[in-house]
Parts: structure tokens; sequence; C-alpha cells
């Protein structure tokens, strides 16, 4: 029985092996830097990952692949350690930080990118030379400022001054606020909107890359921050930010490796988890804002 053809038809094409295989090669050597780049911050992950699965004795050699798969050594770090008590500190440090930050900064960048006023350029330069401050320069008059109103051993010390503003997240966002179109805002002024309506109608929407941007470079900040929760946090475990209490669990179990490298993948899950959703706004945030000076 011989096979017919219908008009029209054309035979599926097989590729080559020989051709498959220069088209991989082909394509490994034009990405060949991001892999590279890849597997340098992928490895020290992986080494953490594969870590805290071995044994106490297996974690002390030179072996990279668990013989066992001790899942029961997270289990031992929340047993030995009160780590849901610090991330729910450190939950509420960077959240309450992030949002008295864009409440503050927000409309700073606003009126240093649209109005007109005498000194704003003074202004935009004494936020910028801020950050150029060291915070350990102001920390012993700032530390006796927060003795004297009593908020010492707690993280109030750390959230309230966000009520003030970022210098980095006004800096951020006023150089993306100017590369919007004033058309926009004049427009919306034609029509009797009030400068604080523009703000929240014409102006956040149009933002919302730049504020997500600035958002997540402060909780993120917040939840690696070991500084600040070293100086306030007190000597009371359970007021303790993650970064504070690992490094703590750490000097506790120096020998269990396993222990710290389970306890280190705790910690570092929530961040990798949040900027991989976020990632793309993210990027968008960055690349948009600084465009012009």
């Amino acid at each position: 029985m011989t096979a017919t053809v219908t008009a029209g038809s054309r035979p599926a094409r097989t590729v080559p092996a020989v051709r498959r295989r220069r088209r991989g090669l082909m394509w490994i050597a034009q990405h060949a830097i991001a892999i590279a780049l890849a597997i340098m911050f992928l490895g020290p992950i992986a080494f953490v990952a594969l870590t805290a699965l071995m044994t106490d004795e297996q974690a002390l050699t030179s072996q990279l692949w668990p013989q066992t798969w001790n899942w029961a050594n997270f289990e031992v770090v929340f047993a030995r350690s009160d780590l849901l008590a610090w991330t729910f500190n450190t939950f509420v440090y960077a959240s309450l930080s992030t949002l008295f930050m864009l409440v503050s900064s927000v409309p700073a960048a606003y009126a240093l990118s649209r109005f007109r006023f005498r000194g704003r350029k003074l202004a935009f330069l004494v936020v910028i030379s801020t950050m150029m401050l060291p915070p350990q320069v102001v920390a012993v008059p700032i530390y006796l400022i927060w003795a004297r109103l009593d908020l010492t051993d707690s993280l109030w010390p750390l959230i309230i001054p966000m009520l003030f503003g970022d210098a980095f997240s006004i800096f951020l966002l006023r150089q993306f606020l100017i590369t919007i179109p004033r058309d926009y805002t004049d427009a919306a002024r034609v029509d009797g909107c009030s400068d604080t309506r523009i703000l929240f109608t014409v102006i956040l929407p149009m933002a919302r890359p730049a504020i997500a941007a600035v958002a997540l470079f402060s909780f993120f900040y917040c939840w690696n921050d070991y500084y600040g929760p070293l100086l306030y946090a007190g000597v009371d475990q359970e007021g303790w930010t993650l970064s504070l209490g690992l490094a703590t669990f750490k000097a506790l179990h120096s020998v269990q490796w396993n222990l710290t490298m389970a306890a280190t993948l705790l910690v570092t899950a929530p961040v990798i988890i949040v900027f991989f959703f976020a990632q793309r706004v993210f990027i968008e945030g960055v690349t948009l804002t600084g465009v012009k000076g």
C-alpha cells in the first residue's frame, strides 16, 4: 500500500542532530556570560541548601552532596531559637518602615520635582548630602535622644524616623517624577484639580514602577538590617529581628554548620520569594528612575 500525499501538504522536516547540536552550542556561546553569572549567584544558594540537609559530621567534611537528607534540621532550628518571633518582628519592622517611607517620601519627591519655589535646588542638595553621611557618625547623639524618650529596647527608633522621609527614596522618586510630562498635570490643573488630587489621581498611577522599586529597596534593607536592631532591640530575644537572631544562633552553633545553614536558608527564603514574584516591576522601576537629571 502506497501512502498518498495530498495536494498542498508538506512532509514533516526533521532537523539533523548535527544542526541541533550546533544550535545548542551557539546558544550557549551567546549566553555564556549570563550562564556564568547565574552559576556564581546560584552556587552559594545551592551550597547552603545542600549543607542544611547534611548531618553534623558530614557538614564538617568536604563532601558537597548529602548522604542522607536530614529534614529534621529545620525542626531543630525552630526548637532552639525564637525564629517565629524574630520573623514577626522583622516583618513588622520592614512593613511599617516601608509604609512610613512611602507616606513621607512620595510627597517630598513630588514637591521637589513639580513645585517651583525659592531654595528648591538647595533642598534637593541637602537631601543628597544626607545620603553621604554614615549612620555611625550620628549613632551616639541619636541613641541618646531615643534613650531620653524611653524608646530604646524596641524597634520604634528605627521605624519612627521613616515618617520624616528617606533620602535615597526621595532621590529615586524625584528622578522618576521629573520624566513625567507636565502636560498631564497642567491638564488636570485646568480641570480644577488641586495639587493633592493631582498627586493621587495623576502622578501616583504613573509612578507605580518607581514606587514599587523604592518600596522593595526599603523592605529588603529593613529585612537584612543588622546594625540598627543591634543598637535598639535590647537583650530580650523575643524583640530581636532575624538578622540579629541569626548572628546569635550562628555564634551558639558555630560547629554545627548544618543547623547554621538551615537557619540561614529559612531567613533568606522569604526575600528570595518576594523578589522572584516582584522582579519584573522592580527591574522596570530601577530602569526608569534616574533617566533625567
